[in-house]
């Protein structure tokens, strides 16, 4: 049966062989045909890879936040064609707060063998180093950007903490990390805990975990960096 398999992508400018098992890439240079958010992006991540083919012969078909719901199902060609079918996202691991999602859901509906195969998640890796519970969690993708929702968004963030005893998860562009950090601190309470994992699993990696008053005037080491943040009360 064909199989749709859910291939990671390293978070950053790294070598795949440095968070990529071997098995992984194994699969990734074997298909030729994939679904991605970005095709540019998606050759970069190939011909790091090594794939063995010329890149222009593979078929890339994009799917992204702008993909209509009813071209999802074209999409399932090539399975239905027999052939294997890579996913790939931007960066991590694809269908985790990617649009890459839908297509896995079209190809459950539709019968068709689903593979994930292992690789770095931002999310999962800030929490394993957080320090917080990892017994229950949610995550939330991003919060809003301007105020007062923003502030309002954290408020109830810090409320479902205490009340579920649940890790609060959420992650911010690199122009928007160091302002979102300002208002944790500025918003939670005084020993409110808030992990900051940036880079992760890239050399310039930083995570650091401190009550909300500990952080206040201190958000500037995150500045234009990818952020993953939790909050556990």
């Amino acid at each position: 049966m064909a199989t749709l398999y859910l291939i990671p992508v390293p978070l950053g400018p790294v070598s795949p062989e440095s968070c990529l098992p071997a098995d992984t890439l194994a699969v990734a240079r074997r298909l030729e045909h994939f679904v991605v958010e970005r095709a540019k992006t998606a050759r970069a991540h190939l011909k790091a890879m090594d794939h063995p083919l010329p890149l222009q012969s593979l078929h890339l078909s994009e799917l992204n936040e702008h993909t209509p719901a009813d071209a999802i199902g074209a999409l399932l060609a090539p399975l239905q064609a027999g052939h294997d079918l890579g996913l790939l996202s931007e960066a991590g691991c694809p269908a985790v707060a990617d649009p890459g999602a839908a297509l896995v859901l079209a190809a459950h509906r539709a019968g068709f063998r689903v593979v994930p195969l292992v690789g770095p998640s931002s999310i999962l890796l800030a929490l394993m180093a957080s320090g917080l519970g990892g017994q229950r969690f949610a995550f939330h993708g991003y919060l809003p950007a301007k105020e007062p929702e923003r502030v309002q968004r954290i408020r109830e963030l810090e409320k479902a903490a205490r009340r579920d005893r649940a890790t609060q998860l959420f992650i911010e562009t690199p122009y928007r990390s160091a302002a979102l950090l300002d208002a944790l601190a500025a918003t939670l309470a005084p020993d409110t805990l808030i992990s900051v994992g940036a880079d992760l699993s890239l050399p310039s990696q930083l995570i650091r975990t401190l009550d909300a008053k500990s952080w206040r005037g201190r958000s500037g080491e995150f500045r234009d960096r990818l952020v993953v943040f939790a909050v556990a009360a």
